[in-house]
């Protein structure tokens, strides 16, 4: 093979390859010099390597008064916590479930006028808002999470608490039939990374629960998890490839029973142990974030009352900081960022 067309590929101008991230292009045949030369320039697509979040997309959910939903969404961008107007929902919603990758975010908008199959597709490149996939029933108080080529939605209540998950293909919005829950559930939340997701159900039969659902994406199989280490519905979770950090939520409804309480889970080994606590008890919140934080909007904090609050969780020591505050007090909101590994409630 020529060096003067690398790739194997006959072309006026000699094919670069598109990398050095893992989703990188590197179309044609090549030798090893060549995939060694493209390696030392920065330009090979490797596997592993992939784009952090830069930004995070918040859609608040719920405000006040009572629970009035919003089509508002904050955009958060990590260097300087900087908070600032990302595209609106199609329509005002809340109590719904966001996942993605490094160029989409998939929102399911949950309740809307009523339980909704709406899922939103926000393109990051331009803050472009426009139709995904819907989902295979009405749902709302599900959770989500997922690699950077699917998504797996647990729909939560469609009427009644269901087992029920759907698997969301980015390439085309494809949606199909997942490995179902290994019990009916809602208000749940989740976070993993690129193998697997750790999906806590949050409330089963009308009570708090410490069950955890592990679920590999390679063959969409479901086991069981590091249990909570204690019970917990309506929580928040994001993490990164190594450990994802719970919110556990509240002990029983939207507006009572509040904890500050987080689980650190580290994925090898499937190992629970104590996170740093919350700054405020508090359930019902969104979070997102890139290899180094996890961003907490913290949602209904001292009763029934919507907090404008975010935590900025430093996963290197556990730390918690005062992250950058919301445009308004909302509660029953979801998050997604342009990173990978960033799974939300």
């Amino acid at each position: 093979m020529s060096n003067k067309f690398p790739g194997g590929l006959i072309r006026k101008t000699p094919v670069t390859p598109a990398g050095p991230l893992q989703n990188g292009a590197a179309p044609g045949v090549w030798t090893l010099a060549e995939a060694a030369f493209w390696t030392k320039q920065g330009l090979w697509p490797t596997a592993g390597n992939v784009q952090d979040g830069t930004f995070a997309i918040f859609a608040l959910g719920c405000a006040l008064p009572c629970f009035t939903r919003v089509t508002t969404r904050n955009k958060y961008t990590y260097s300087g916590d900087a908070v600032s107007a990302g595209s609106a929902a199609t329509a005002a919603s809340g109590f719904g479930s966001a996942a993605g990758n490094s160029t989409v975010g998939i929102f399911a908008l949950g309740f809307t006028t009523a339980r909704s199959t709406t899922r939103d597709k926000y393109t990051y490149s331009g803050d472009v808002v426009s139709a995904g996939g819907a989902a295979t029933a009405v749902s709302y108080l599900g959770s989500a999470a997922g690699n950077a080529t699917i998504g797996i939605f647990a729909l939560g209540n469609t009427g009644s608490d269901v087992t029920t998950r759907d698997k969301y293909t980015y390439s085309g919005d494809v949606v199909s039939a997942a490995t179902a829950a290994t019990a009916e559930s809602r208000n749940s939340s989740a976070a993993g990374n690129s193998t697997t997701g750790i999906f806590a159900l949050g409330q089963v039969s009308g009570n708090a629960v410490t069950t955890r659902n592990k679920y590999t994406y390679s063959g969409c199989v479901v086991a069981a998890g590091g249990a909570a280490t204690t019970a917990g519905q309506s929580g928040s979770a994001t993490g990164n490839s190594t450990a994802g950090i719970f919110a556990l939520g509240g002990a029983c409804s939207f507006t009572a029973g509040n904890l500050t309480t987080r689980n650190k889970y580290t994925y090898s080994g499937d190992v629970v142990s104590a996170g740093s606590a919350a700054t405020v008890a508090s359930q019902a919140g969104s979070a997102a974030g890139n290899s180094t934080v996890g961003i907490f909007a913290l949602g209904n904090a001292s009763g029934a009352s919507r907090s404008t609050t975010r935590d900025k969780y430093t996963f290197a020591g556990c730390v918690v900081s005062a992250g950058g505050a919301a445009t308004a007090g909302s509660s029953g909101g979801s998050a997604a960022s342009n990173g990978t590994g960033e799974v939300n409630m």
